[in-house]
Parts: C-alpha cells; sequence; structure tokens
C-alpha cells in the first residue's frame, strides 16, 4: 500500500497544478483587464510545462506501471491506476515543444477571438485558428486513429467515441428529428415577444441566483459571475463556479445559461472531495457531464410543473412586463421551436443542427476538405441550409463560440450526445422517484438531485459513459428516448397529431 500511497500524493501534485491553471483561465475569461494577456500567456505557458514534466516523469511511470500488476488493489484503487496509466501513456506522446506551442497558441488565439468578435471581422481570428487547426492535425497524429483522424480528438472528450458513432447519431437528427421540427414549423403560432422588453440587468442577476439555489446549488462552494459566454469551471468539489451573460432586452439568455451552467457545477460539488486529485474524483466524459446541464435546462426548466411554481416568482420580479402573462403562456414561449441564430439560445430541438453544422465545419477542417479562410461563407451556407437564416455578421455567426479559441476540437458532439443521454436518465428518474412532477410543481427539487448524485456525481470515473448508462437505464445510449420525449411534450404544446 506504501506505492498507493506514493500514487495518490504524486497523482494530487499534478492535479493541483492543472487546477491552478484552471483558475488562471477562469480569471482571463471573467475579471483580468485586457492588458493582462501578455504575462497571463507566459504564467499558463509556465504552469503547462510543469504539469508535462510532472505527469510524463519515468519515475512515475514506473510506479503506475508497478501498480498495474499489485492484485491486492481494491476495484476502486485499480480503477485509478487503469486510467492514469492510460493518461500517462497518451501525454508520453506529446512532446514539451508541442505542450508550450499549445499553450502559448491558445492564449494568443483568446485574445483575437475575443477583438474579432467585439469587431466582428473574422479576419482578425484566421491565422491563430490556422494555427490550431495545424495544431490539431499534427496531435491526430500523435495520438494515432484507426479510421478517421478526428477519431482523435473525438476521444479526449468522450472516451471510445467515434466518427462513425457521431454520423450516425446525426443521421437520426436529419431523418427523425429534422421532419418533426417541421412538422412543428407550419403549426407554431406562439408569440414570444414578451421575452424581448427591457429587464433590469441586477434583477435578472437576483433571479438567477434564486434558481440556482432553489436547484441545490452550494454557494459556499461556488460564485457566480459574468462572461461574455457562460461556462462553468471547477477547482475541487468545494470550488466550482459558474457564470452567466445578462442581455437586459432578452429575459431568456440569463434564465437558461442559470440552469444549464448550474447542472454543470451541481455535478462538480456532486463529486466525492476524498476522491480529489484522481480519476474517481473527476466526471466521466464531456457527454455525461452535458447531461446534467441539459437534464436541469431542458427537463425540469422548460417544463410545465417547473414555472407552475416559478412563474409567481419571476412576475414578482417583473410585474410591469409580465402583466398579461400567466405560467402556461410563459411555458409555451420557453419552448417555442423556431430557428435563431445563436446555439446557447436555440430551442431544445434546434439545438442540435446548431451542433451538426459546427461537427461538420470540424470534420472538413481536419480532413483537409473544408480550409479556415471560407469559414465564413461556408457557415452562412450552413446555416441556411439546416436553419434557414441568415447570418448578418460573423459576431453572432462563425465567431459565436469561444470553443475554437480554446482549441477545443472534438467537443461540440458531446452537446447533443448530453441531451440525449439526458432524455435517457430523466425517463429512468422518472421511473424511480415517485410524483416527480408534483415534487418539481412545489419547488422541491432535493430527490432529483440526489438521485442524480447517487447514479452519477458521486463514482467520478468509475464506470465508463456506456457502462454508466448501462447500469442506471438498462441499456446503451438510445435515441428513443429523446424522440419519444420530445414526441410528446412538443405535440402537446402544438396541437399535433
Amino acid at each position: 500500500m506504501d506505492n498507493y500511497k506514493d500514487y495518490l500524493k504524486y497523482s494530487k501534485k499534478i492535479y493541483d497544478v492543472y487546477m491552478s491553471m484552471s483558475v488562471l483561465n477562469w480569471d482571463m475569461e471573467t475579471h483580468m483587464p485586457k492588458n493582462g494577456n501578455k504575462f497571463r500567456a507566459q504564467q499558463l505557458s509556465t504552469l503547462a510545462k510543469i504539469a508535462y514534466d510532472l505527469s510524463t516523469n519515468d519515475k512515475y511511470g514506473n510506479l503506475l506501471n508497478k501498480l498495474s500488476k499489485d492484485q491486492s488493489l481494491s476495484f476502486d484503487e485499480k480503477r485509478n491506476i487503469f486510467l492514469s496509466n492510460k493518461e500517462y501513456l497518451k501525454k508520453k506522446k506529446y512532446s514539451i515543444d508541442f505542450v508550450e506551442r499549445q499553450s502559448l497558441l491558445v492564449s494568443q488565439a483568446f485574445k483575437d477571438w475575443r477583438i474579432a468578435k467585439e469587431k466582428s471581422e473574422f479576419k482578425i481570428f484566421k491565422e491563430s485558428l490556422e494555427n490550431l487547426i495545424e495544431l490539431r492535425k499534427e496531435e491526430c497524429e500523435l495520438l494515432g486513429y484507426d479510421n478517421h483522424p478526428y477519431d482523435a480528438l473525438l476521444d479526449k472528450y468522450e472516451p471510445n467515441l467515434t466518427t462513425k458513432d457521431v454520423d450516425l447519431i446525426f443521421s437520426d437528427v436529419k431523418n427523425q428529428l429534422v421532419p418533426f421540427i417541421n412538422k412543428i414549423s407550419i403549426n407554431n403560432n406562439i408569440d414570444d415577444s414578451f421575452f424581448y422588453q427591457h429587464f433590469d440587468h441586477k434583477k435578472q442577476w437576483d433571479f438567477g441566483i434564486d434558481l440556482l439555489k432553489q436547484m441545490g446549488y452550494d454557494f459556499n462552494s461556488g460564485r457566480q459571475d459574468i462572461s461574455a459566454h457562460p461556462f462553468s469551471s471547477h477547482f475541487s468539489p468545494e470550488d466550482a463556479r459558474v457564470t452567466t451573460r445578462i442581455d437586459e432586452n432578452n429575459l431568456s439568455e440569463m434564465i437558461w445559461s442559470c440552469i444549464h451552467e448550474g447542472g454543470h457545477a451541481l455535478y462538480e460539488q456532486g463529486i466525492l472531495p476524498e476522491n480529489y486529485g484522481t480519476p474517481l474524483g473527476n466526471s466521466i466524459s464531456l457527454g455525461i457531464h452535458e447531461s446534467q446541464s441539459r437534464l436541469w435546462e431542458n427537463h425540469v426548466g422548460r417544463s410545465l410543473p417547473y414555472w407552475k411554481n416559478n412563474f409567481s416568482l419571476l412576475k414578482s420580479y417583473f410585474p410591469k412586463e409580465l402583466s398579461d402573462i400567466n405560467y402556461e403562456l410563459f411555458y409555451d414561449a420557453c419552448n417555442n421551436v423556431k430557428s435563431s441564430l445563436i446555439r446557447t439560445n436555440a430551442d431544445e430541438l434546434t439545438y442540435h443542427l446548431h451542433v451538426l453544422i459546427r461537427y461538420e465545419i470540424e470534420k472538413g477542417l481536419i480532413e483537409d476538405s473544408i480550409q479556415v479562410s471560407d469559414l465564413p461563407s461556408i457557415w452562412n451556407d450552413l446555416y441556411k441550409k439546416y436553419l434557414n437564416i441568415d447570418v448578418p455578421n460573423d459576431s453572432v455567426g462563425v465567431l459565436q463560440d469561444i470553443h475554437w479559441s480554446h482549441g477545443s476540437f472534438g467537443y461540440f458532439p458531446t452537446y447533443t450526445l448530453g441531451s440525449f443521454y439526458a432524455a435517457q436518465f430523466y425517463y429512468q428518474a422518472s421511473k424511480e422517484i415517485n410524483d416527480l412532477n408534483i415534487k418539481i410543481e412545489n419547488g422541491n427539487m432535493k430527490e432529483l438531485l440526489n438521485w442524480l448524485r447517487d447514479k452519477i456525481h458521486v463514482h467520478g470515473e468509475r464506470y465508463d459513459a456506456k457502462v454508466l448508462c448501462q447500469k442506471i437505464t438498462g441499456e446503451e445510449l438510445n435515441f428513443r428516448f429523446f424522440m419519444e420525449y420530445a414526441k410528446e411534450k412538443y405535440s402537446n404544446i402544438y396541437k399535433l397529431n
């Protein structure tokens, strides 16, 4: 056991460095002044080198190799060693030059993206993005892949997910979801114009805090801030933070970003603190992580019971603006299925077309069938093709997401994957929690949160995503659950046959 204790000590040391980098990244996107970028990039590059050195140390590798053969370890201990060794062998494939270049390129790209977005000029971001694409192509070759180079990038965020898997997922989207969306569009007469009045910034903020508290978000172990792109960030189970975006002329932005990011943070706050610094102290995958945010945002936050409970509170903040609206009209407006420009503001059905567009672009960039210089026109063409919408400028078009400035390629498909996991998990939760809808209608989210904690959060990486889904629902991920949920809900809202 002395070897395992040595492993724990060393693993936590590595994790401490990565979490320190996360704090600096969080600050860069929330409070850092614009002129801080130069030295912040240097600081992150230094820490990236330290983390790389620690993660690829030969003594650490020898320790992991020795522990891999130790049959006296418990199941959890063996799992930690297996996953740590897998990560160690993967990181050994990278050179220190690659790690340092990546850190510097990402810092520069974020700076360029932010300026480009403000000025709505893609050309400002173009060179940085080209550099990151070349870096990712290089990474694909370093990591290796069986069929498609994009597989190597998918595996970073959703282990064992392949381009072939994603193609099948989006085949279901195109063949089943798109016709249903088209059917809704013919019958859509929902008026959601009241969302786009003037809603005071401070009052929106306060209502968002109320919603987070109701979900069970622990403000003693987290905080909320404002950022250009809503995100969640964690440094331990006792420090899991969220950001939101508030538009005084669009109430929906704050509501959905608070609930969505709150779902992410609840996952992190539910991981066992005693597993900090080990794989069992990590979330399983981005698909499972996204299942938590999507479950709270859509299955809870866009449900009729939720607004039966919360609409009166919202109306107390905005009595004049919502004077002619009741909870049923508000619920319908929350679920208005219509084409839109911004992915993060999209309804839960057309959202997947936004993800499909990004997936097709990313795959094309990695396989060289799409060039960075052509991105704005390709982006605009795909938005016309899939959403029948015209993109007015780069800021709300090709520059709207922060992910590419982070070098995060292979990330977007996990959003759709997470939504489909969410439908399957929520279906199971509804079977196992008596009168779940009534509890939500009464503002009681505790039993749902406890169910998620018990079934998902506390396990960390104890199980792979597919195994976890099987354990919880009795089968692997099945698109049927999402499609049946969508048909039942929206057929009622839109009076479909």
